[in-house]
């Protein structure tokens, strides 16, 4: 196996371990942040580093329709053109695929859709997508998959998910790169019952991990859990989870609670070019008026860098003034806030205290 995992401890079901990777090793559980187009938007690499980011994530489906698999292959791969010295995962493009809605088409070969770029007609297959990924060279690759829309009746469900398993198995027999680990993606909607085939036939298959797919796609949060909790007893001790598309932090802590290693979302960077920052309790709209005046930081004790150095009211200043240094300031912000979360999470893992952190974080969280 190129990617390993070994648990290093267990508290009521959350799991604490290492993931090894070609690019180092790394702490889980872990939130990584999404650079979908070979960046993480207004950041840079040393940025990600001194706030604790490990593993980071692009996107197949974006890479593909520009600059091209191949410029990246040309320029070394993925690690050298956006000089990333750690880990990459990429996923599969199949998710970007599904929700272009009426531009694409599926069949049992692939899917053929319209570029959002220019219009021009792509095509998109479980080899297709092992070929970019390939060339992209990333440390981890995603199987290609169809992702089930919410709400979906059992017999779509049932045939995109038994789809879903033939493509996982056209996926291995066509990736060949040694240096690249494969994880497969588990489907099979809002029912038990397919999930558990889902884990079934992939577990068979043997990849080097396992993500997580079709859930956070309009579901209830109750629904998303239930549904986790009953796909996670069917996945191997001793391979990493990975929770595809979540990034509250009561997504992180439920998801964590039911024994996922792996997470991202783009949420943290989008909602801060809105002016919402995340904080304990939940969110703080910091281009409100009530923050003009206000001298503090984002959040009071927080050690990254935008709350070492700025007030809210300076930030807010920045939003009204449509600068940009303020969509950086509040994405440095929620990246450390999650990178950190993270960290106490596992930390309490180690320690044995994971119920006492969850029931505390609980007590203060509003934003559920």
């Amino acid at each position: 196996m190129v990617i390993t995992y070994e648990q290093q401890a267990e508290c009521d079901g959350a799991r604490a371990g290492l993931l090894r990777t070609p690019h180092g090793t790394f702490k889980t559980p872990m939130f990584m942040p999404v650079g979908t187009q070979a960046t993480v938007k207004t950041l840079t690499p040393e940025e990600l580093y001194s706030m604790g980011a490990q593993v980071i994530l692009s996107n197949t489906y974006h890479l593909f329709l520009r600059p091209g698999e191949e410029l990246i292959r040309e320029a070394g791969g993925l690690h050298r053109f956006m000089n990333w010295k750690q880990a990459i995962l990429t996923d599969s493009g199949g998710f970007q695929v599904f929700s272009l809605g009426q531009m694409r088409k599926i069949g049992e070969e692939g899917v053929t859709f319209r570029s959002h770029l220019d219009g021009s007609k792509k095509f998109l297959s479980p080899e297709v997508s092992m070929d970019i990924q390939m060339a992209l060279h990333s440390d981890i690759a995603m199987a290609f998959d169809e992702c089930i829309p919410y709400p979906a009746d059992y017999e779509y469900a049932q045939a995109s998910t038994e789809r879903t398993s033939r493509w996982a198995s056209r996926c291995l027999t066509h990736h060949h790169c040694v240096t690249q680990g494969l994880f497969g993606i588990v489907q099979g909607g809002m029912y038990p019952e397919l999930r558990r085939r889902s884990c079934a036939d992939l577990v068979d298959m043997n990849f080097d991990g396992y993500g997580i797919g079709g859930l956070s796609v309009g579901e209830s949060k109750d629904i998303m859990y239930d549904v986790l909790e009953n796909t996670t007893i069917y996945l191997p001790r001793d391979k990493a989870r990975y929770l595809m598309g979540v990034g509250t932090p009561d997504c992180l802590i439920e998801g964590v609670a039911r024994g996922v290693d792996m997470f991202d979302c783009v949420y943290p960077t989008r909602v801060a070019r809105n002016g919402m920052a995340m904080i304990r309790t939940g969110r703080l709209t910091v281009r409100n008026a009530a923050y003009a005046r206000d001298f503090r930081p984002i959040e009071e004790g927080c050690q990254c860098y935008t709350c070492r150095n700025y007030s809210r009211a300076y930030i807010r200043h920045l939003f009204k003034a449509e600068e940009l240094l303020a969509y950086r300031l509040v994405s440095i912000h929620n990246l450390y806030f999650l990178l950190n979360f993270m960290r106490q999470m596992r930390q309490s893992i180690i320690d044995g205290t994971f119920r006492e952190f969850r029931k505390a974080f609980w007590q203060e969280y509003q934003d559920a």
